[in-house]
């Protein structure tokens, strides 16, 4: 993908960040005009809103179809914004060119499907416009390039990405996980593709916005698209995680925005990975101590001793010849197997001494 084109147009400006707002849904012609005109008020170029919104059970609030397009159609009459929303088939790329949609964006559940990309690709052949491309559901990097590629592919030029966050059982913080070292990794193999970052969807939780916002900016994403409501706390869809139009200003007008051009921009980079990593490691080795407390209350329950040595030597085994092959030192991977152990231990002896 050598030969992209800005996906920026003709009254843009090209600075940092590139924003797109609007409501998760379009829900009432009303709501869709009063969010857009707050949001043409606080400088918003480009308005976003989901026309056809599946949900994840049936039974919820799930769009109000084409009719939509036609309230996307007066913003852009009445406001001068540009205008986007999601495309999940061919027969919604159709319709919303049809009514004249400025900027196509393609989601998490779809970008994980080859064949529903594969039918939207096939649907703008020869057609000129930005299309953006959401993150897999889960974490899988290739997953996203073939995506892109299948777009690319189609003749699209004015290519981009969305980075939303991956799924995960274990929730806590955020909606959606960041592991940022992926769209990290995804724009060191394709470092011509512009990367927008999706806050509201990552946390889920309209205070988290902010500080997403401005984590995607210190990582050097070009853009961000945000989910600005009139009246959030009553929204259809994705309530806690949408903000007023007047918030948003604050938040984009209170962003730090760093200098690209400083020559340690690339060491920055890596180390935000190893940031990222090491709050992953964390999380992983305080699951791991979770279960080993479970397992302690079993032993307890049925009068087990703690130390299993056969077991034990089985994961020492395993894991340092897993180490092996991965790259890493074997004394070092001992270390770390012997010193996770000791936790472990340590906590289910915590189990043992409680009445």
């Amino acid at each position: 993908m050598t030969d992209l084109q800005p996906i920026l147009l003709p009254g843009i400006d090209p600075k940092r960040p590139l924003l797109i707002a609007g409501p998760c849904s379009a829900e009432t012609e009303e709501q869709v005009m009063n969010t857009a005109r707050s949001l043409a008020e606080c400088g918003v170029k480009i308005f976003r809103a989901g026309i056809w919104k599946p949900r994840t059970k049936p039974g919820g609030f799930e769009g109000v179809g084409t009719e939509g397009l036609r309230w996307l159609k007066e913003v852009k009459a009445e406001t001068g914004m540009y205008t986007a929303t999601e495309v999940a088939t061919a027969k919604h790329v159709f319709e919303a060119l049809k009514y004249g949609v400025d900027i196509l964006w393609i989601g998490a559940r779809t970008s994980a499907n080859p064949f529903a990309m594969q039918e939207i690709a096939d649907a703008l052949e020869g057609v000129d416009i930005p299309v953006l491309v959401k993150n897999p559901v889960n974490p899988d990097l290739e997953l996203w390039i073939g995506a892109l590629q299948r777009i690319y592919n189609a003749g699209i030029r004015r290519l981009g990405a969305i980075h939303r966050g991956f799924s995960s059982y274990d929730k806590k913080l955020y909606r959606n996980l960041p592991q940022w070292h992926i769209p990290i990794e995804l724009h060191r193999q394709l470092p011509g593709l512009p990367i927008l970052c999706d806050p509201s969807h990552i946390g889920g939780k309209r205070e988290l916005i902010a500080p997403l916002s401005q984590q995607a900016m210190d990582l050097n994403f070009d853009g961000l698209i945000i989910e600005s409501h009139c009246d959030p706390d009553h929204a259809w869809s994705d309530a806690a995680q949408q903000v007023t139009p007047d918030v948003l200003a604050l938040i984009v007008g209170n962003l730090v925005i760093r200098d690209t051009k400083q020559t340690t921009e690339n060491l920055s980079l890596l180390r935000k990975q190893i940031d990222e990593i090491d709050n992953d490691l964390l999380a992983l080795l305080a699951r791991r101590m979770r279960v080993s407390r479970e397992i302690g209350t079993y032993k307890k329950e049925h009068n087990m001793p703690i130390l299993q040595e056969q077991r034990y030597e089985e994961i020492l085994h395993k894991r340092v010849a897993q180490a092996a092959e991965m790259g890493m030192s074997e004394d070092f991977m001992r270390t770390v197997l012997v010193a996770i152990h000791e936790e472990s231990v340590r906590h289910q002896m915590e189990i043992m001494k409680q009445d």
